[in-house]
């Protein structure tokens, strides 16, 4: 395991899913944490569990990063303590259901949190890295959604499609600089993402469902080898070849046929989880 002792990570959407694991691994290897997300209860549970077990010094941090301001509000205070070596953006949401459908309002919020709040994040933080002489590193969490169209999973598709191009150039013009950018473009994973998407898997999504911690585990080992972007499970990774010889029009109508069709009603905002895959 990585000693990461002496590094401070910041964390978004770490108050379950995928993002709390990335948080548990963090301070596993010895990191200090900001760990942020909307529901501060579960951020403080968090973070007794890591400081008990890791000795670890964890800030908590509860901030909805789709509301104006916010990640000005989150990195000052993450960076209030000390500089952040790494950066972990994992927050994020979708919502399975037609377009049209789906309030406005809930897709920009969906645009302001997967796409703005990310890139805002990664501008604060490449900047601050670029000023110092020490390895750092970004890492941004994705989905296989963004190797596609999704029906159903427009909008979330197209942000998460966004994720990982942004990632993948900003891999490329970092390269010879101690700042390195990974992209982890996971699969179903077993977390409450699909409580607040609303989405019924099918039997082959499910087949290729992973926990979260293998996720993280394997989300992490890419960032620290300095990978520029990793898939997450044998299936996935061949669906996301494929989609490299298929032309567009049919990647849409396999996507749309693995997904589902999707219910005709909607989770209201403060339902389901914190933000995640």
């Amino acid at each position: 395991m990585r000693d990461l002792r002496g590094h401070r990570a910041l964390v978004t959407g770490a108050s379950s899913g995928i993002g709390r694991e990335l948080a548990r691994q963090l301070a596993a290897m010895g990191a200090d944490l900001v760990i942020a997300a909307r529901r501060r209860d579960r951020l403080d549970e968090l973070r007794g569990e890591l400081e008990a077990a890791h000795g670890v010094t964890v800030t908590c941090v509860d901030v909805d990063l789709a509301r104006d301001g916010a990640t000005e509000k989150l990195w000052q205070a993450a960076s209030a303590a000390g500089p952040i070596d790494i950066c972990v953006n994992n927050a994020g949401f979708g919502i399975f259901q037609l377009f049209s459908d789906v309030p406005l309002q809930r897709n920009q919020e969906m645009v302001r949190l997967n796409v703005l709040a990310v890139t805002e994040l990664s501008h604060r933080f490449v900047t601050a890295a670029l000023d110092r002489d020490r390895r750092a590193y970004l890492l941004n969490v994705a989905s296989t959604a963004s190797f596609q169209p999704v029906p159903y999973f427009a909008n979330y598709a197209a942000t998460k499609h966004y994720v990982l191009a942004f990632s993948e150039a900003l891999a490329h013009e970092l390269a010879r600089t101690q700042v390195s950018v990974t992209c982890l473009c996971p699969g179903g994973t077993w977390t409450e993402f699909f409580d607040t998407s609303q989405q019924t898997l099918g039997r082959m999504a499910r087949a290729s469902m992973l926990p979260a911690d293998k996720v993280a585990a394997i989300g992490l080992k890419a960032m620290l080898r300095g990978r520029r972007s990793v898939v997450t499970g044998g299936m996935n990774k061949l669906a996301a070849w494929l989609t490299r010889l298929a032309p567009r029009r049919m990647n849409g109508a396999v996507a749309a046929r693995l997904a589902g069709r999707p219910s005709r009603t909607l989770p209201g905002r403060g339902t389901g989880p914190d933000r995640l895959r």
